[in-house]
């Protein structure tokens, strides 16, 4: 049986640089990846675009959309008085089964509120978290931390849940067949942190569903001896802008001292394959964005900063979820860690 190619919905009138950026990052894609797009935006800024870079490809559709949730704008309301927005077309594709994926450069907000008034949660689980892939210093490994910025304020129950939907996510789509999942922490030993890490450490010590190994300090995070960590909104936003922070500032100093005087310009020209390769392990570019999980289809919320290769690694990113079936995998572990909880209540009545 041949496989269907993934339908990724792309919001081509999200971000700084759309539509322009946008549409050429959704070109490539389609051309590189086994996927169709569907573009979502104003038709004819959207068709100017893909005429400026003279292709016809049929894999791409445009699907009309009329205004944008801008980023001064409050995420909910603006979802709720736009209904016609591109962000809102791109999540009804899905809902209607027209697409599998949305991807978004837009305001990240917005999405999450669009992606959870149009698809709902999963079952079983009380909120949305934002996952971020992460290079770490073991080559060719990676590390998911989430959440990332949906959830400023968490119950311990639900970085449980966050546990649970990134160990789904290394296993399937990273592929590391026992992903060891920690808690990030201010210490190793299970009696330090707040109140909220010390409930958490108990219950994902407790999951059996969940390959706990224990608290991740500051310098663990990158260090590759963890594949899942979790922590609330707050602590992995600042996570996530200061990582993407210094991996900037490397490459810039890279760029500035590498090429000092005439042995640095020979040994930059020799190095360069090298210096790619780093390039590709540190910059967030190169990870396209950060997948939200919990609702009930693919998102991929991209920069706002997005230029046409971190969308192209978005849609790469939302083919690989589609393509390994996160999203029910998800659902089938949820489902029976709530059905073991329901087992469990009823046992003691």
């Amino acid at each position: 049986m041949v496989e269907k190619r993934a339908r990724i919905a792309v919001d081509a009138m999200g971000g700084d640089n759309a539509p322009g950026e946008i549409v050429a990052g959704a070109i490539r894609a389609a051309a590189e990846l086994d996927v169709e797009i569907l573009l979502v935006g104003d038709e004819e800024a959207v068709s100017a675009e893909l005429a400026r870079h003279n292709v016809s490809l049929k894999n791409i559709e445009i699907v009309p959309s009329e205004g944008v949730v801008t980023m001064e704008e409050e995420a909910i309301a603006g979802v709720r008085r736009k209904p016609k927005a591109s962000i809102n077309v791109a999540m009804n594709l899905v809902k209607e089964k027209r697409a599998e994926a949305v991807v978004s450069a837009g305001h990240s907000g917005a999405a999450m509120a669009s992606a959870l008034l149009s698809l709902g949660r999963i079952k079983g689980i009380d909120r949305p978290a934002i996952g971020a892939v992460f290079p770490t210093m073991c080559p060719g490994k990676s590390v998911i931390i989430l959440d990332v910025g949906a959830n400023v304020d968490c119950k311990p129950k639900y970085l449980e849940q966050f546990a649970l939907m990134g160990t789904v996510y290394s296993k399937y789509v990273l592929g590391v067949e026992e992903p060891k999942v920690a808690l990030m922490n201010i210490g190793e030993e299970s009696t330090k942190g707040n109140e909220l890490a010390k409930e958490t450490y108990k219950l994902l010590s407790q999951n059996r569903k969940i390959p706990f190994v224990g608290n991740a300090e500051g310098r663990d995070l990158l260090s590759g001896k963890f594949d899942v960590i979790v922590c609330d909104g707050f602590v992995g936003n600042v996570v996530l802008k200061l990582v993407e922070a210094v991996g900037e500032i490397i490459l810039q100093i890279v760029k500035e001292e590498l090429p000092y005087g005439w042995r640095g310009k020979i040994g930059t020209s020799i190095l360069k394959p090298n210096l790619q390769r780093l390039k590709q392990r540190i910059d967030h570019a190169e990870h396209g964005g950060a997948l939200l999980f919990g609702v009930n289809g693919v998102c991929v919320i991209s920069h706002g900063s997005s230029q046409s290769p971190s969308i192209f690694n978005a849609i790469r990113l939302a083919k690989e979820a589609v393509d390994n079936r996160v999203l029910e995998e998800i659902r089938t572990r949820v489902y029976s860690l709530h059905q073991e909880e329901m087992d469990f209540s009823n046992s003691l009545t």
